[in-house]
């Protein structure tokens, strides 16, 4: 007759301890080894193999480890946990440490039954990782199934990489590029949105009327939706615009998928406003209908809207959890290592006499087309427009750029209508600030129009051509020694260029031009997202390979296919702006890629170059620019700045150079009469804009979370996971003990590096496995950093990285088995004379699994879970003095302060040990208030939830595990050691 095994208890099978599952039936056993992960969960089936009860071993007394034993074992076991018990199953899953202020949308979104959020904090806060978050725990708690995230194709394989790498989330890519072999691998009739529980699916892709249709009768029940402001378009929108048409084709697909009101949505951006009420108030609606119409100007119509959005600056979040926050002391602030300033300059540079020459040459062709356009009709006029401005941007850009708009066939001429035009002109000739789709906005625009036009044009590009080269291109002079002067300070800069032909042209003039340990690399969209992500991580590659040469830099020359979205400060650490874009908001956009989290430097570069003397981009400094940073200088944020405000001004730039030249008059382009009354409706049209986005600072504070809420989370996730100073001294301790070689710069960064090749084989390949064979194998230097932004071939100084993991489970398994070859840094045993107590002390490393029940949408689910706890008490153990667990925690800083007789250390713990049976009874009372704990933590974090928290249960399973003792004992007078304790 076989036994039945309650979930939780231990099992003995094919040679080894495990943990039984809530999976488990009578004829099958499913198992997880005792100390082990998910992934090596196995069945196991009593008829046919060896299955009894066991027993946790306790600790022999011949195993004696050191004063730091006790540390070392507890860290590591807590390391290695996968499955913690307390509310937030997935924390201790994931390869990333959540800033306390990450946590904040999870805890919203644990308060609702269907999840609906509007993430908006800032560029670089960290909205990918607080989605993660929730996407995790959703999955993990049974409330979530399939996901699926919507974003651009730019950004599809970063989306997938942060699944992945982050959250342990392996996501499928639904692309144009992909879907032809996804739907190969299809049975008949099923979706790929069916075969695939999670996917990465490209906004663009799902247009269409036949995957849009599949994707809304296969939706998952958590749909993530990334750059959210491009899927809303505003009632007014101009209709008839190609970014119109194709926000309202997505705002139609959000909306069905909105409408099943047991869907869970999160919904991401960062510019939630753009400057349009209708469209913030649509985006509102897709979170909850209710929403749109709220009154926001109430405080309990703000208070509604707080449930649901969360909107937050860098200066919110800089320092959290402080006496500031309402806190009652500063024990769990967190201080997030944003860029704390930008070092920002603008370097004109004047034009050689050859280019000046070509250039009024090309503006005296540009002002005869633009007349003569007009006399023709009203499409012939924007047609002539639209060429013009390609004509002059691409002119002030570059040669390469000139050369090749003059010899090309203008996009709007094939246009019947001036408002189709207007469509095909704009997109490559403007800088949209909502242009979601920068796919192809990177291409040299044509100039000609006709044949008639085309001697005259091709005589122009032949000039061009003649003045590629530092000689007659004083832009490209001027660049060489800015970058120049980043390189020698240490900088890693990107230059953003507008057009493809222009970032090919410097990457090929500055090859061989920085020094001979500069690496240069050009991205632009003449390659896939997934290559220009490969070529950026080649370039870091190549540069990682002679980090030990301090001359080594990188350069990378891009254009704005990378100003959105992708994160580049692992990497860069200096912005050049070589072409100066036409809306202000796209220059944040490009400096937002590397003034974010877990940029290593404090200060970064930008430098906006401007051509003084081309006519243009002096005027688009002196008016958009000026503006811009003023608006931002006062408020403290960035204002996005309207299409219609940008257009307007570059509009009448244009119109200006035409008619002056470009020399022009001196008056300010303000003072001209014809325009006034278009710049007072943009100034007023600016500055309410500012005025809505400082009221908003305050009006959509997030306050439904307030900090004592969250400290309190923060403390219990740390009091049963460890923080990051505990993680670190463990590495350092660890790797010393097992002979790897260490340094510590002590420049009070905390980081320090290690060399391996003198450490246990094992632990050398589970490095290898985790940080790259070669890294080991040639006994390079590991770099251990105490940000969780790291780099190829470097360690993060957080419980969940994976070569913390391979250190702890090292350190974990050798303790547990003696017979391990080599150095064993933590024993389970342990007896130390110090002067820390002035009792006999004792100190017990205690591992508690408890048997969770936990209601969700989709049924209970059953769990085990594992906490790890320190108990201690002084005296003997039949009449023990329990300590609270401040006090047993503190014991592990204790040093030991004179040397243990062996014969005493032999008797104390042999009675330590011997008595563990008195101990029983109070080490299951502390698990039955462990468990109390926990569940009550449950049901704090989830109390709007009442359907949820009903018929939660967490039990304890008996007995606990005693994974060590350690024995402390008061320093005595020599005459008295053989005395009374021993």
């Amino acid at each position: 007759m076989s036994l039945t095994y309650t979930a939780g208890s231990l099992v003995a099978a094919r040679g080894r301890e495990w943990v039984v599952l809530p999976e488990s039936a009578s004829d099958m056993l499913v198992l997880r080894p005792l100390g082990g992960s998910e992934d090596d969960i196995a069945a196991v089936f009593p008829a046919f193999e060896d299955v009894r009860p066991a027993e946790f071993a306790a600790p022999s007394p011949t195993d004696l480890g050191d004063q730091r034993a006790a540390g070392l074992l507890r860290t590591a076991l807590r390391i290695g946990f996968r499955s913690g018990a307390g509310p937030f199953r997935s924390l201790a899953s994931i390869a990333v440490e959540p800033r306390a202020y990450q946590l904040v949308p999870l805890l919203m979104a644990l308060r609702q039954r269907t999840v609906r959020l509007l993430i908006s904090d800032d560029v670089g806060i960290g909205k990918t990782v607080e989605a993660g978050l929730i996407a995790k725990e959703l999955l993990a708690q049974g409330e979530a199934t399939r996901l699926a995230v919507l974003c651009s194709p730019a950004l599809a394989e970063q989306w997938q990489g942060e699944l992945r790498e982050k959250f342990g989330i392996d996501a499928e890519l639904v692309l144009a590029s992909t879907v032809t072999r996804l739907e190969r691998g299809l049975e008949l009739g099923q979706s790929l949105f069916d075969k695939h529980p999670y996917t990465i699916i490209s906004t663009d892709f799902i247009k269409s009327t036949r995957h849009r249709e599949d994707f809304v009768r296969n939706c998952p029940d958590l749909v993530i939706v990334d750059e959210a402001h491009s899927c809303v378009a505003a009632d007014d929108a101009g209709q008839g615009t190609a970014s119109s048409s194709s926000n309202q084709l997505r705002y139609e697909l959000l909306r069905r998928v909105s409408a099943d009101a047991d869907r869970h949505l999160l919904l991401l951006t960062a510019t939630p406003h753009s400057g349009k009420e209708s469209a913030f108030r649509n985006l509102l609606g897709l979170v909850r209908p209710e929403l749109a119409t709220l009154n926001l100007e109430t405080p309990a119509g703000r208070a509604k809207l707080a449930e649901y959005f969360v909107a937050r600056k860098r200066a919110d979040v800089r320092t959290y959890l402080t006496k500031e926050d309402g806190l009652s002391d500063d024990s769990l602030a967190e201080r997030t290592a944003f860029p704390s300033d930008r070092w920002t300059k603008d370097e004109p540079y004047k034009l050689s006499p050859a280019y000046r020459a070509l250039l009024d040459d090309a503006i005296a062709y540009a002002r005869d087309r633009v007349q003569a356009a007009g006399e023709q009709g009203k499409r012939e006029a924007r047609v002539a427009w639209w060429s013009v401005i390609a004509l002059l941007r691409s002119m002030v850009s570059s040669p390469a750029a000139a050369a090749q708009t003059l010899k090309t066939r203008s996009e709007s001429a094939a246009a019947r209508t001036a408002l189709e035009a207007d469509v095909l002109g704009a997109p490559v000739a403007a800088d949209s600030a909502e242009n979601d789709r920068l796919e192809g906005m990177d291409v040299a625009p044509g100039a000609a129009e006709s044949e008639e036009a085309g001697a005259r044009l091709l005589e122009l590009s032949q000039r061009a051509s003649e003045l590629v080269g530092p000689a007659e291109d004083a832009k490209l002079k001027a660049l060489t020694k800015h970058l120049k002067s980043l390189i020698a300070e240490g900088y890693h800069p990107i230059v953003f260029c507008r057009y493809i032909p222009t970032a090919e042209y410097l990457a090929t003039q500055l090859d061989g031009k920085l020094g001979k340990k500069t690496k240069i690399a050009a991205v632009t969209g003449t390659l896939s997202p997934q290559q220009r992500l490969e070529r950026i991580e080649q370039l870091a590659a190549e540069s990682a390979e002679e980090a030990g040469d301090p001359a080594v830099r990188r350069v990378l020359i891009a254009t704005d296919c990378l100003s959105e979205g992708v994160n580049l400060q692992h990497h860069f650490d200096a912005v050049v702006h070589y072409d100066l874009a036409w809306n202000p908001t796209r220059h944040d956009q490009r400096e937002g890629r590397v003034d974010r989290y877990g940029q290593k430097r404090d200060q970064v570069r930008v430098i906006t170059m401007f051509g003084e003397d081309n006519g243009i981009d002096g005027k688009v400094l002196e008016v958009l620019f000026a503006k811009h940073r003023q608006i931002k200088k006062d408020l403290g944020i960035s204002v996005s700045v309207p299409d219609e405000t940008a257009s307007g001004v570059t509009d009448a730039v244009v119109e200006w150079l035409l008619l002056h030249g470009r020399q022009g008059s001196q008056e300010s382009l303000f003072e001209l009469e014809s325009h006034q009354e278009s710049f007072d409706r943009i100034e007023r049209e600016w500055s309410s804009a500012a005025e809505r986005e400082k009221t908003s600072q305050s009006k959509y504070a997030q306050r439904s979370i307030h900090p004592e809420e969250v400290a309190r989370e923060v403390a219990a996730v740390r009091a049963a996971l460890g923080g990051a100073d505990e993680v670190r001294d463990f590495a350092l301790e660890a790797l010393r003990d097992l002979d790897a070689v260490v340094r510590e710069p002590r420049d009070g960064s905390g980081d320090f590096t290690a060399q391996a090749g003198g450490a246990p084989a094992g632990l050398r390949d589970a490095l290898a496995a985790t940080l790259g064979g070669r890294l080991i194998e040639e006994d390079r230097e590991i770099p251990f950093r105490t940000t969780p932004a790291v780099g190829r071939g470097e360690a993060a100084l957080v419980r969940t990285d994976p070569a913390i993991g391979a250190i702890a489970s090292y350190v974990l398994d050798s303790a547990l088995d003696a017979n391990t070859p080599g150095p064993r840094p933590a024993r389970r045993c342990g007896v130390v004379t110090t002067d820390a107590v002035t009792i006999r002390t004792t100190l017990l490393l205690v591992r508690y699994r408890f048997h969770l029940t936990l209601p969700s949408r989709t049924g209970e689910r059953q769990l085990v879970a594992e906490d790890a706890r320190l108990l201690a008490y002084e005296g003997m153990p039949s009449r023990a003095r329990w300590l609270d667990d401040e006090a047993a925690a503190a014991l592990l800083a204790a040093r030991a302060s004179a040397n243990t007789h062996e014969q005493l250390t032999r008797n104390q713990i042999g009675r330590a040990l011997d008595g563990l049976p008195d101990l029983a009874g109070h080490l299951t009372e502390y698990g039955t208030s462990l468990a109390a704990e926990l569940d009550a933590s449950h049901r704090r974090v989830r109390k709007a939830n009442e359907e949820i928290v009903r018929g939660l249960k967490v039990v304890p399973q008996e007995p606990a595990d005693v994974l060590g003792v350690y024995v402390y004992l008061p320093q005595q007078p020599a005459s008295t050691v053989s005395g009374a304790e021993a």
